[in-house]
Formats: structure tokens, C-alpha cells, sequence
């Protein structure tokens, strides 16, 4: 009972996940924003840092720290130059949290969780936060689907509509400070970028439709935790680590189909050319 029970929390939890890393990394993708993905997790652990010191749930250690570095880097990236700002940030996210883990000598176990992730550690009581979590970066993504889109995709055309792309950027990266909240956890900091890239990488990479990459995004990204979870509880290594294999070999997949793909479009237009050329003659 004990064993169903921590899976089934596993299973929910990891799935929660994948359906918001989803559409949330295929906008990562889009807008090329893979380095503030990567250093909001890695600034958030600090916050975990922090809470654990202080007694407190670590999940709001890392919302309150991916909150505050989303923000920071947002702001800050307006007057500089963004990728400057995004590892100034980072910096000195990890530079708080090496000064937390110092004065505490009971956080090894979940550090260890938390940099490489513990999906089958995830208990019940994780399960509504998350979720919640999850709800609130789906309902962000819908409410500011069609300007965050047409910034990404022509920030000029955008903001001859009004759309003022400092404040997009800055909406955006909150909604991945949330997005890192939940995944942290599961995922693990180190690696959480490779499920926030490599599912929507190979997803863009077979079609350009923004809805169905998206759902393609999803997709991949479940089968990659689900698979990810039982190579975990099989072989008892780290999850994350089965997840960048599979989001790196995802993409990779991804890549080969769309050459597939082309190279069937320029042999059916070389050959009726061929035939268009012959029937002339």
C-alpha cells in the first residue's frame, strides 16, 4: 500500500508538471529565453536554502527566490544588456544560498532532492501546492496567449499594436519563477531546463502551428516524466538524469524527423518538376 501510494503521488505529480512545462517551454523556446530558465531554478534553490533554515516549506523558499530573481532580471535586463543582468542575478542568488547551507547541517538529504530531483519522494501534502501552482501558470499562459505570441514571433509588429514588450518579458518570466516553484522539486534544479527545452524544442521542430506544438510540447513531455519515473524506481538513480537523457534524445528525434520531412518535400517537388519538365517536352 505504502509502495502504490508514493507512486501514485509520483505519477500525479510528475504529470502535473510535464502539462505545464509544456507550454511554458515552448515559449522559452520561441522568445530564446533558455538562460533565465536555467539561472531562475538555480537562484530559486537559495530560496529552498533559506527555508530550510528558517523551518519553513521549501516550496516557498523557491517561489518567494524565483519570484524575486524573475523580477530582478526583468527590470534590470531593460537597462542592460539581458544576459549580463540574468548570470549578475544568478551569481548572487547562489551567493545567498552557499550562506544559508552554511549555517545549517540538517539540509544534506534534500539538497541532494533538490539539485537533481526526488519525484518518488513527493508526498501528498505536495500534491495540492503543485497543482495549484500548475493552474496558475496555464491560466497565465491563456490570458496573455496572443500578446506574449506575437512579441515572440515579431516584437516589432507588436509593439507598433501597443504591446510594450518590457512588460511581456517581465509577465513572462514570472510565470516561469512559477513554473520553476513546482518543477524544482521533481526535476531537481540542475536539470530542470532540459524538460523546459527538449520536449518544445523537438516539438517546434515538427511543426510551426503555435497550438499544436504546444499540445505536441505536452506530449512529449509526459512520456518523458513517466518514462524518466520508472527507469528511476528501476535502477534508483537520480530522475532528472533520466529526464535530460530523454529530453536531449526527444529533441534529437525531433531534429531527424523534421530532415526526414524536408527531404521528402524536395524529392516530391524535384520530382514533379522532373515530370512537369518531361511533359513538356
Amino acid at each position: 500500500m505504502f509502495a502504490a501510494g508514493f507512486m501514485m503521488n509520483a505519477w500525479i505529480t510528475a504529470t502535473v508538471v510535464a502539462i505545464v512545462a509544456g507550454p511554458v517551454g515552448y515559449f522559452v523556446v520561441l522568445r530564446g529565453s533558455a538562460f533565465p530558465a536555467h539561472a531562475i531554478p538555480k537562484g530559486a534553490f537559495a530560496g529552498a536554502a533559506g527555508a530550510a533554515l528558517l523551518g519553513v516549506s521549501t516550496l516557498i523558499g523557491l517561489a518567494v527566490f524565483a519570484l524575486l530573481g524573475a523580477l530582478g532580471i526583468g527590470s534590470l535586463g531593460r537597462r542592460g544588456r539581458h544576459d549580463v543582468v540574468t548570470a549578475l542575478a544568478l551569481v548572487l542568488m547562489l551567493a545567498l544560498g552557499a550562506a544559508f547551507l552554511s549555517h545549517t547541517t540538517e539540509y544534506e538529504p534534500e539538497l541532494y532532492s533538490l539539485l537533481f530531483g526526488e519525484v518518488l519522494g513527493v508526498s501528498s501534502s505536495q500534491i495540492l501546492p503543485t497543482a495549484l501552482l500548475g493552474l496558475a501558470c496555464i491560466v497565465a499562459i491563456a490570458l496573455v496567449y496572443r500578446p506574449l505570441l506575437l512579441s515572440s514571433i515579431t516584437p516589432e509588429v507588436a509593439e507598433a499594436k501597443g504591446i510594450r514588450a518590457h512588460r511581456i518579458d517581465i509577465i513572462f518570466l514570472i510565470i516561469v519563477a512559477l513554473a520553476t516553484a513546482m518543477t524544482v522539486p521533481v526535476v531537481g534544479a540542475l536539470l530542470i531546463f532540459s524538460l523546459l527545452i527538449g520536449p518544445p524544442a523537438a516539438a517546434r521542430s515538427v511543426t510551426s502551428r503555435p497550438l499544436l506544438a504546444m499540445l505536441v510540447s505536452v506530449a512529449i513531455a509526459v512520456m518523458t516524466v513517466w518514462l524518466a519515473i520508472a527507469a528511476s524506481y528501476l535502477y534508483n538513480w537520480p530522475v532528472g538524469f533520466f529526464v535530460g537523457v530523454l529530453g536531449a534524445l526527444s529533441y534529437g528525434c525531433g531534429r531527424g524527423l523534421a530532415a526526414w520531412q524536408r527531404h521528402r518535400r524536395t524529392t516530391r517537388m524535384t520530382a514533379a518538376a522532373l515530370a512537369h519538365g518531361a511533359g513538356r517536352t
